[in-house]
This record gives structure tokens, sequence and C-alpha cells, in this order.
């Protein structure tokens, strides 16, 4: 007697089969859409350097201080010194004092001291006199010593320092190099700020550092919310009063608002009329 076969059941095989293919597309449509939801890189954010400049009054000459907004790079000190030649003065009289054809071939810094090698072209300056060149040396010193890294600099002339080099502009020469840092020939502007930067993230309490030239060397600050309440406000004094120049440090203590945006305004008052004046404006941010 042949026995009947039992029927062979595709439908399971087929389902399982078409499960199959819809879990990978599901997983490439997954893959896909992480692709595209993935954080785009974020672009360098521009770099702020002090640079020094050199202004002439016709009564006298002395150095003022800019913060120039350049490209991101891997070599600030050396793009710093870039900028006191190819950057553009923003103060009203201020100007550029090494030769234009001058090219900055290495800045190399090894325990606290910053080297710099100029090209040829550096020695073609027209003659200032000595308070002149004794300045533009000191545009340089100043612009690298504001790196915290760097405490000294000398200067090379195409990697050497031969007799030439050494008489440098003609009437201040290198030989009492390398220079240290010397601001009391800065005169603009009478205060900036050190810290905090703009739009920095503000602890509390709120660390105010930076350097003033100003009338018995009282410093003021206030610290403002976003609707311009005061928040808190206190004074000290720098190290050294005008016609001087000293550093100031203080501590601003207060309660962070909820939208987590305020103004620091540090300035100092007119012995003349009582006014403010020499105010510099800079946004903070809080957590």
């Amino acid at each position: 007697m042949q026995l009947a076969r039992k029927p062979i059941h595709k439908v399971p095989v087929l389902f399982f089969g078409l499960f199959i293919l819809l879990l990978l597309a599901s997983s490439c449509t997954w893959s896909r859409r992480q692709a595209n939801d993935s954080p785009s890189p974020t672009p360098p954010q521009s770099l702020f350097l002090a640079v020094y400049y050199v202004k002439s009054t016709g009564q006298e000459s002395y150095l003022v201080r800019e913060v120039h907004q350049v490209a991101p790079t891997k070599d600030p000190a050396l793009a710093a010194v870039q900028e006191l030649i190819s950057g553009q003065p923003t103060t009203p009289g201020a100007m550029r004092i090494l030769p234009p054809g001058t090219r900055v071939l290495d800045v190399t810094v090894k325990d606290g001291l910053a080297t710099v090698n100029f090209s040829r072209e550096v020695l073609e300056h027209p003659s200032t006199g000595a308070e002149g060149e004794a300045l533009g040396i000191q545009s340089v010193v100043n612009t690298l010593t504001e790196f915290p890294d760097i405490r000294q600099v000398s200067f090379q002339v195409e990697g050497k320092v031969d007799e030439r080099t050494r008489d440098w502009w003609g009437h201040v020469g290198l030989y009492d190099q390398p220079f240290r840092r010397d601001l009391s020939r800065v005169y603009e502007p009478a205060i900036w700020v050190t810290h905090p930067t703009p739009d920095q993230v503000a602890g509390v309490p709120l660390l105010v550092k930076g350097s003033a030239r100003v009338f018995e060397g009282t410093v003021n600050a206030r610290l403002l919310d976003s609707q311009g309440n005061v928040l808190v406000s206190a004074h000290t004094t720098a190290t050294s009063g005008a016609p001087g120049r000293g550093d100031f440090e203080m501590r601003l203590n207060f309660k962070p608002p909820q939208d987590g945006k305020g103004i620091l305004e540090v300035y100092s008052i007119s012995a003349r009329d009582g006014s403010v004046e020499n105010k510099v404006t800079i946004p903070v941010r809080w957590p």
C-alpha cells in the first residue's frame, strides 16, 4: 500500500526570506541616517593676537597695543610677528615699524627664549632715530611676550648675528639682547583686559585681570546682566598709576542670572569731572 505524502509547507520559508530582506533594508536606511545626522566637523576658530605698533604725535613716540583677528595657524608666534609686518593698524596714527619686504623665516622657542629669524630685508629700515628704533625693537618683544611661554626675545638675520646684524638699524643695536618685556612706553589703550576674553564662560567669582595707565592706578569694574542691571561692582588699584602703567586683578562675586549672558565693563573715573572713561566692554557667559 502506498503511503500518502504530507504536503510541504513553503509559506513559512517565504516569510522568513522576506523578513531578512526587510531587516537588511532597514539596517541600510539606519546607517545612512546615522551618517547624515552625525555632526559636521567644527570649523576652526579665529585666532586673536595682541600686537604692538609705534605711534608718533610729533611731540613724542610710544607704543599702542591692538588685538587682531587672524586665521588659525599652528605657529601663532610666527603669525604675530608677521602681523607686525603686514597687518593694518587700527589706532589712528599708529604705524608698522618693520620694513614691508621683511620675511619671518622662523620663530623658535626654548626655555622661555624666542629667537626670531628675519630675512635680510629687515635691515633696510629708514632711520627713525634712537627713540623710534628702540620702540621698533620693543614692539616685537612685547608682541611675542604676550605668549605665556615666552619671557625673552632675540633676533637673527638669515640664521646668524654678524656685525651688520648687531648694528641693526644704526642707532640702537642688538648688543644687549635678549630683550625683555617692557610696557612703560605703551600709552594706548589706557586699559586692556586679559581675562576674561570675549564670550568666555565665566566662573564665580569672576577673575578680572589686565593692565592700566590711569589716574592713581584706580580701576573700576561692574558686571551687568543682559537687561543692563548691575549684578556686582568693585574697584582695585593697579601696581602703578599714570603716567606709569601697572597690572591689576580683582574677583567679582555674583549670582548668575538664568539666561546665562552678561557684560563686563572695566573703566576708570575722570579726575576732572568724575565721568566714566577708558571703558572696556567684554561680553561673558556662564553655565
